[in-house]
């Protein structure tokens, strides 16, 4: 069961057109939530960015929050059988009569599913998780969650054929994020990861993820950080909605800690794991 412009029908009964803005331009933005044990996690700052992207390209919003959240949990509720869930909503500017780049005053079209969501589990990351770097060559607007997406997907496929976790992005020697993460190091205690700005998504798992660091203690910095304190770290992270908070321990096949987990990454996996019962 899918959510289509005000109707809950089945994922096959559902269609957009092809004067569709969305398909035809990629003019429009996503979010990804996750679900745990049927309620949305984070669900007020996944609403706000929404709320951001749409505004930074000019897309009214068709709903307010209190309207997403009936929906949002309607279609959680379609889906029972599946406790934990990950939520992809999309809103594309609309439809128009012909395909020209500018656009009129057009009507959104809205597309939310649900798919079964199997959560990060501990004992599968205790040896560590490979990833790539590569040039960042996205454009200088990444904190707009567009669903124009080429750039990142070549990164994942690359990913993919290289049998590693992600491709860790670097823009004149400096490491921004990953094809569909953030990216956090630990060096010598204190947790660093980029400052917030038009060449990261601010992640709302990359929140969660310093706020758990500050319960345990532990310091956190967004400042840049280069290539070379990269390779130098003493643990190095990635984090998004579906993989909450995972360990990378070899990049461009140069180990990281030696190829061993952590100290730190296990604290803050298991605060993340506190901060989700709480949420539900």
């Amino acid at each position: 069961m899918v959510y289509l412009n005000g109707n809950f029908l089945e994922k096959d009964k559902a269609f957009v057109s092809v004067m569709d803005r969305g398909f035809l331009f990629g003019d429009s933005v996503y979010e990804v939530l996750p679900v745990y044990q049927g309620n949305a996690f984070c669900i007020k700052p996944h609403l706000e960015r929404l709320s951001e992207s749409l505004e930074a390209i000019k897309i009214p919003n068709p709903h307010t929050h209190e309207q997403w959240r009936v929906i949002l949990q309607q279609l959680i509720d379609h889906h029972p059988q599946h406790a934990d869930q990950s939520i992809y909503l999309q809103v594309t500017r609309g439809c128009d009569a012909n395909r020209k780049h500018t656009y009129g005053k057009l009507k959104p079209t809205v597309y939310i599913q649900s798919s079964p969501f199997e959560a990060a589990r501990k004992e599968d990351f205790l040896s560590g998780l490979s990833a790539i770097t590569r040039d960042d060559i996205r454009w200088s607007q990444c904190n707009t969650k567009a669903t124009s997406l080429l750039a990142n997907i070549m990164y994942a496929q690359e990913a993919k054929q290289n049998n590693v976790e992600d491709v860790i992005l670097c823009r004149d020697n400096v490491i921004t994020e990953c094809s569909s993460a953030n990216l956090f190091i630990v060096k010598n205690g204190c947790v660093y990861t980029h400052p917030k700005g038009p060449h990261i998504l601010p992640g709302i798992t990359r929140e969660v993820v310093l706020e758990c660091a500050d319960y345990c203690g532990i310091s956190t910095e967004e400042v840049p950080i280069s290539k070379e304190e990269l390779f130098d770290a003493d643990e190095v992270w990635i984090s998004s909605s579906t993989r909450e908070v995972l360990p990378i321990t070899k990049i461009d096949n140069t180990l990281i800690n030696q190829g061993q987990v952590g100290e730190i990454w296990p604290l803050v996996f298991d605060r993340y794991q506190a901060e989700k019962n709480l949420n539900c």
